[in-house]
């Protein structure tokens, strides 16, 4: 890559330049300090300050396994040097990380295809709107992003060299992927997936030699030791202090001891497709009152199932609060649901959930209203809500029509099977957040770019 920036000196200088304009942008137009990121900042505060990995209570500090330990590690080192909540400066960091995102993707798209396309590549990821507004937002998205290209680049310099050294820094990536994010470790367990996919068809390299099994296998078996070895402190440090096996964090990052509403979550599942269901009801609970006119006619399956709906709300609004007694109520509820029309729930609900993540303008982070199509926003914001709908579209429509053409790409699989894998498990949730698909970006970009080679 080193070689190809110099060649192309001129060109990576103004590109790069452009990808911090359009990050500096949206970091001075459109900073997101969110209730997540207070959480974060509040626990590297705490570990920085005191020592304590933990949250901030009226009386003590109280230790926490709500959140892994990458991200406030990375805002510890930030407040370190700059001060305390010096969150701007959190952003700034961000924005270099994630032009250096910029430079692995080039880099990968380099080592498949050729020198054009990876300008091509360099340039569709420092002009991409998705990437820098998630720049300008303290969570951990442009960071895991980071360490997904990293690791995918990797994987792909380590299987054309077969060196062990590239595949311990790619285990180190895919370990630093999965302490900032539990879903971190779907990079993993993509790429052990391909090895084995290798493994079983006898791959052949370049050298047209056979690549010997017992080398596979140790590949496979050095990458997940490196990978899992630090989530070894992690586990260890909660089973001691909060006497709780718990390796990653809680699906719903919950305390041992807080009530999570299974029920509630299994019912907003049955009905659940689109982002603004979220935003409307599903974090509304527990705290805040749910206005039952805003669920769609999907979460009804008859007349008799509207009014019980209406009734398990109003009972909810009247408290502010999800019993167990009444998050029994939901769970029965939805298991009617479920029972009633199980392909919706298991297949076309998952799908749905799916293509709006991957399809819906991108403005969650952002002024413009949720409802974007009902345009009674603000125009300016309705316009920018579709223009980033515009270009969300363009370059998924890229990368399918590159793929289209990638038949005789190497290690297709691998890119391929990550963002499948990947894609399946964001299905599984009930929370359809766009900013879950962000991963899938550096492949994204790189099925983009098989159009310029």
């Amino acid at each position: 890559m080193r070689q190809l920036v110099r060649q192309h000196l001129r060109f990576f200088l103004f590109a790069t330049l452009t990808a911090i304009a359009v990050r500096v942008l949206f970091i001075f137009r459109f900073p997101g300090v969110t209730t997540d990121s207070f959480v974060y900042g509040d626990i590297a505060k705490n570990w920085l300050q005191h020592g304590i990995y933990g949250q901030s209570g009226p009386d003590e500090i109280s230790p926490t396994y709500i959140r892994l330990p990458g991200y406030p590690a990375f805002l510890a080192a930030a407040f370190a040097i700059f001060g305390i909540e010096h969150y701007r400066a959190v952003l700034m960091l961000q924005m270099f990380v994630d032009v250096g995102t910029c430079f692995l993707i080039a880099d990968m798209v380099r080592r498949l295809l050729s020198a054009k396309a990876a300008k091509a590549a360099f340039l569709l990821a420092a002009l991409c709107p998705f990437l820098a507004s998630y720049v300008a937002t303290a969570l951990t998205e442009t960071i895991e992003i980071f360490f997904t290209a990293l690791a995918l680049d990797l994987a792909i310099a380590a299987l054309t060299a077969h060196t062990i050294r590239i595949w311990l820094g790619c285990g180190l990536a895919s370990a630093c992927a999965i302490l900032l994010r539990p879903d971190g470790g779907l990079l993993l367990i993509a790429i052990e997936l391909y090895l084995l996919f290798l493994l079983i068809t006898g791959w052949r390299d370049q050298t047209r030699a056979r690549a010997p099994a017992p080398q596979m296998l140790r590949v496979g078996l050095i990458l997940a030791l490196v990978s899992f070895a630090p989530l070894v402190p992690w586990a260890l440090r909660n089973l001691h202090t909060l006497h709780r096996f718990q390796p990653l964090a809680p699906r719903y990052a919950n305390e041992e001891n807080e009530f999570v509403p299974a029920g509630f979550n299994q019912w907003v599942k049955t009905w659940i497709a689109d982002y603004v269901s979220v935003e409307e009801i599903y974090w509304a609970v527990p705290g805040g009152a749910v206005d039952a006119s805003k669920l769609p006619n999907r979460a009804f399956d008859s007349e008799a199932q509207r009014q019980q709906t209406e009734q398990l709300l109003a009972a909810y609004n009247t408290e502010l609060h999800m019993t167990p007694e009444l998050d029994t109520r939901f769970a029965s509820l939805a298991e009617a649901r479920i029972r009633h029309a199980p392909l919706r729930y298991y297949i076309l609900l998952p799908l749905v959930r799916i293509a709006d993540m991957w399809l819906r303008p991108r403005t969650e982070t952002l002024p413009s209203d949720s409802r974007w199509w009902e345009f009674n926003d603000d125009p300016k914001w309705s316009v920018l809500a579709v223009a980033l709908g515009l270009i969300g579209l363009f370059y998924v429509a890229m990368a399918a029509v590159g793929l289209t053409r990638a038949r005789t790409v190497p290690f297709l699989g691998l890119l391929l099977t990550f963002v499948i894998l990947r894609s399946a498990f964001l299905g599984t949730l009930e929370n359809p957040e766009p900013r879950y698909t962000l991963e899938c970006y550096p492949v994204v970009i790189f099925l983009a770019s098989v159009l310029f080679r």
